[in-house]
């Protein structure tokens, strides 16, 4: 009887480990794919007015009709803020100020892997003109929830919903 019992815990050990060996295996096989997928670091704006937030509508691409926070790539040697305030001039024609920073969201796209920093930002001087989007939306903290976002832009209004 003892035997049977130390057989069914060897047996036991046997398939923990293998089914280790398996985690291991698909972990380092997401590592490899994501090291060998382009990347891409973006910083974008939650441009706030009082309490409300601004999204805009993607109006090109593969992801045309979705939502987004505003913003775009940073140039080599450009700091995130400058970057911000670059990319929202020539997407909305305004100036922005770099209030306090949110998160940063890693997200894996197929063909991809996303690094996006967000900041809260708020406009100092011009009127919104949405020049690569094909139109925005005021959304209050219960309306975020409302359109269809980006992938990687749930987590942002996941945290937004918390903070704001």
């Amino acid at each position: 009887m003892a035997w049977d019992n130390e057989n069914k815990q060897h047996s036991l050990l046997i398939v923990h480990l293998r089914c280790n060996m398996l985690d291991m295996m698909l972990i380092r096989s997401k590592i490899e794919k994501r090291d060998n997928m382009k990347k891409i670091e973006v910083v974008a704006a939650i441009i706030k007015d009082g309490d409300k937030i601004l999204a805009t509508q993607r109006g090109y691409g593969e992801f045309a009709g979705s939502w987004e926070f505003p913003g775009g790539k940073m140039e080599e040697g450009e700091s995130r803020e400058a970057a911000l305030c670059r990319e929202i001039k020539e997407e909305l024609e305004v100036d922005i100020e770099v209030d306090d920073f949110l998160l940063t969201v890693e997200y894996d796209y197929p063909n991809f892997h996303l690094t996006m920093h967000c900041y809260f930002c708020h406009v100092v001087e011009g009127v919104i003109n949405f020049v690569e989007h094909s139109s925005g939306r005021w959304l209050k903290k219960g309306e975020l929830d409302t359109l269809k976002w980006l992938p990687a832009d749930l987590d942002v209004v996941e945290k937004l919903k918390r903070v704001l």
